[in-house]
């Protein structure tokens, strides 16, 4: 039994579990879990078997107590609650205190291989899975940190596992190797890999090394520079460009018109960060505009308020989108 010492003061709400083994998976070894509520927001907790009493400011244990149901309520539907869910769930409603935690979590992406599940930790992040499940194609801009290139490969990831497509493929411009690139030291590949190294992480992170090299040298995922895509038609594949601000009118074009029977295709970009040469117009805002409102085509934005790094990078995106506004 664990013992926390109680507020003089405040409200106090009393939490019973039905099932002593789930409570246990609740509260975490040694109580972690609620040892981390009490320290994010600010309450006191008396632990009895599968009992609690939480004691604190009205909001902060209405949110506690919220939290603690909400993901009690998973767990009896069979979702695992990891230790990392806890303090999204603490994050989430930090943001929004009428956010649906249970709806988040339900589009949760488990992969195996990692025994964890990537849980959308925004509204947005949520609404922008979903697109990706319902839509043949996804346009996506928003600063960078908010997830964009991570939550897709780890759509298709789960995809592939899954069976749904039989390969993955993730391309990305290199725009700044340009005509530089027979400057840059070893064969093809070596030149172009520093600008696909984002790729290659987010997919270390969803599997084991050995098993992405094994699955990238049997084509089954490839990770390629734009130009390789060019005169092909992708059948049944899970498709990701990313970076693709920096794409051209003609590129994007042709990127897009290589989708393929069972295929899904997902377009990332920064669009103020566009890095073409002599202030050539960005291929993914013109395929924006001229695309909008055909069917089978998803449009979605991120903001600084979505970013999901160290709590800073929030804080420098806006800094420096306060100050290009005054530039302007």
């Amino acid at each position: 039994m664990a013992k926390r010492t109680k507020k003089e003061t405040g409200k106090v709400i009393t939490l019973r579990f039905d099932d002593n083994r789930l409570a246990r998976d609740l509260f975490g070894a040694e109580d972690r879990h609620l040892r981390a509520l009490e320290s994010k927001l600010g309450v006191a907790i008396d632990v009895r078997g599968a009992k609690l009493q939480m004691q604190g400011a009205s909001g902060d244990v209405e949110a506690a107590g919220r939290i603690l149901n909400e993901l009690y309520s998973m767990l009896k539907k069979g979702h695992p609650i990891l230790g990392s869910d806890i303090e999204r769930a603490m994050t989430v409603i930090a943001r929004d205190r009428n956010a649906d935690i249970e709806s988040l979590f339900a589009h949760s992406i488990f992969l195996p291989a990692r025994k964890r599940a990537i849980v959308p930790r925004s509204p947005a992040q949520k609404e922008y899975l979903q697109k990706i499940a319902e839509n043949d194609v996804v346009f996506s801009v928003g600063p960078a940190g908010t997830g964009k290139t991570y939550l897709a490969v780890a759509m298709g990831v789960a995809f592939l596992l899954k069976k749904q497509y039989d390969r993955i493929i993730l391309a990305r411009p290199a725009v700044e190797a340009g005509e530089k690139l027979g400057f840059l030291p070893g064969d093809m590949v070596e030149k172009v890999n520093p600008y696909l190294r984002p790729l290659y992480d987010a997919l270390h992170d969803m599997m084991d090394a050995e098993r992405v090299e094994d699955l990238i040298a049997e084509g089954v995922i490839e990770i390629a520079p734009i130009a390789f895509m060019r005169g092909r038609t992708l059948h049944r594949a899970f498709i990701i460009l990313d970076e693709a601000q920096n794409l051209s009118h003609h590129q994007m074009k042709m990127c897009l018109t290589r989708l393929g029977v069972d295929s899904r295709m997902v377009v990332n970009g920064d669009v103020t960060q566009i890095d073409l040469p002599d202030g050539s117009r960005s291929g993914m805002l013109e395929a924006m505009r001229i695309l909008t409102g055909t069917e089978g085509i998803a449009f979605h934005e991120f903001t600084e308020r979505d970013v999901v790094r160290h709590r800073l990078v929030c804080e420098i995106v806006m800094a420096y989108q306060e100050d290009e506004g005054q530039d302007a």
